[in-house]
């Protein structure tokens, strides 16, 4: 009796969710039958070069167009502003990090050359004192 009931339940489980993926699998059909047959008047052929050949649009088509192009441009011309306002931080930062680049290097020079002159101050301080010392030795030895 109990090995019938996990048969039943798995049977029941599979049923539900080939209902649920046969459910979700045509709402996505009706969905693409939809964008595909929103936007079919966008897949035209180009227009003829006459005006006396070219089909009329539909006012809503050419009104949907002309929304789509004048959002397309709004998104893209702000996306494209900050962009450009980007870039330009950007040269600015790195023209900011070239200049302390180069200043931090004249600082490590002017830092070597000092303490350059600062070993050589303390050889002839420490070479004087030597001088002195012997001389002062001598004195004391006579």
């Amino acid at each position: 009796m109990n090995a019938m009931r996990p048969e039943k339940t798995e049977t029941t489980e599979t049923e539900t969710v080939d209902s649920n993926l046969a459910a979700v699998t045509e709402v996505e059909a009706g969905i693409r039958d939809f964008v595909r047959n929103d936007i079919a008047y966008l897949r035209r052929p180009a227009a003829p070069t006459t005006t006396a050949d070219a089909p009329p649009l539909d006012p809503s088509a050419e009104a949907t167009v002309t929304n789509v192009n004048s959002l397309i441009q709004r998104v893209a011309g702000t996306s494209l502003a900050e962009i450009e306002n980007l870039i330009s931080e950007l040269e600015s930062l790195r023209d900011l990090l070239h200049a302390e680049g180069q200043r931090v290097q004249r600082e490590i020079s002017g830092y070597a050359q000092l303490s350059q002159a600062a070993m050589k101050s303390t050889r002839m301080i420490a070479d004087n004192v030597a001088q002195w010392k012997r001389a002062a030795d001598g004195l004391r030895n006579s």
